[in-house]
């Protein structure tokens, strides 16, 4: 596969469309279980309050890969992000109830590079506050 955006159709400031990822404790379970993280304070509340988190909180790795999906749906191929990296900076709160959590991600174009490559950079919420920062991928288009 390649990517379906041309270099030349973007520009600095394009918008990618924008998603909302919910996030349910049934969502961490299943991630814990493929990526053999059980660290309890994804799925065990009482847990997570003694350690000083306000509740279960979701995986890094996965809020991290939940953001890049709006890169990836956009440029219509995994494997274009040739970097990617994110710093931490608050944890996604999933609470124990038939909502869950969500993960709003935005992002836009904020560098065009040589080799056909463009730097995306973007913004991860959930409950109104970013939970990463310097959130960003670099991608090379058609």
């Amino acid at each position: 596969m390649t990517a379906k955006i041309a270099y030349d159709a973007v520009d600095i400031g394009t918008e990618l469309p924008a998603q909302t990822f919910p996030v349910t404790r049934d969502t961490l379970v299943r991630y814990a279980g493929a990526s053999g993280d059980f660290n309890p304070i994804h799925w065990n509340e009482k847990f997570a309050r003694e350690v000083g988190l306000p509740d279960v909180i979701a995986h890094g790795m996965f809020t991290m890969a939940e953001a890049i999906r709006v890169v990836t749906d956009w440029a219509g191929d995994p494997g274009a992000v040739v970097e990617y990296g994110v710093r931490f900076t608050k944890p996604v709160v999933v609470p124990n109830d038939d909502q869950g959590a969500l993960i709003e991600v935005s992002g836009k174009v904020a560098a065009k590079l040589d080799d056909h490559r463009v730097r995306v950079d973007l913004t991860a919420t959930s409950a109104g506050q970013k939970v990463l920062g310097m959130s960003r991928a670099v991608v090379r288009l058609a």
